[in-house]
């Protein structure tokens, strides 16, 4: 039998707390452990797993599409790419959306006037979310 590890073991090798540990397994993200006494038992590959959802995290992921993708991973076709795909339109959307709350923000730094609704592009901006343009849209104003 190879080393098995505990909870605690294997929230050090991680860094992920065991409570979050715990939470990921009722969601079925790392499967249930073998319990030893009533403790649970990770074989070592459930490092690598906890490892590969901190990564699929940090890219954005959802712990729903984490679950999707684990869940995919290994059936043939392309499913695992689709939720790629899905999660690139969103950050392209997300990044578009920053770019244009960047902009915003440097023309305020940039703006001659002291009271921001004193400045005429400012107030033409909150006018046109008003009648319901986008950020992109009334910034343009």
């Amino acid at each position: 039998m190879s080393e098995q590890l505990t909870i605690g073991e294997l929230a050090e090798r991680t860094g992920v707390a065991t409570s979050a540990l715990r939470y990921w397994e009722e969601l079925g993200l790392i499967p249930e452990p073998e319990r030893v006494s009533g403790q649970r038992r990770y074989p070592p590959s459930a490092v690598e797993l906890v490892a590969a959802i901190l990564l699929l995290r940090e890219v954005g992921l959802t712990l729903r599409e984490v679950k999707t993708f684990l869940a995919v991973r290994s059936e043939p076709g392309d499913a695992w790419r689709e939720l790629y795909r899905r999660k690139l339109d969103e950050l392209d959307e997300r990044i578009a959306r920053a770019q244009v709350a960047r902009t915003a923000i440097a023309h305020g730094m940039a703006c001659p006037h002291e009271n921001a609704f004193e400045c005429s592009s400012f107030t033409g901006a909150v006018k046109a979310r008003l009648a319901g343009a986008s950020l992109e849209e009334a910034h343009r104003h």
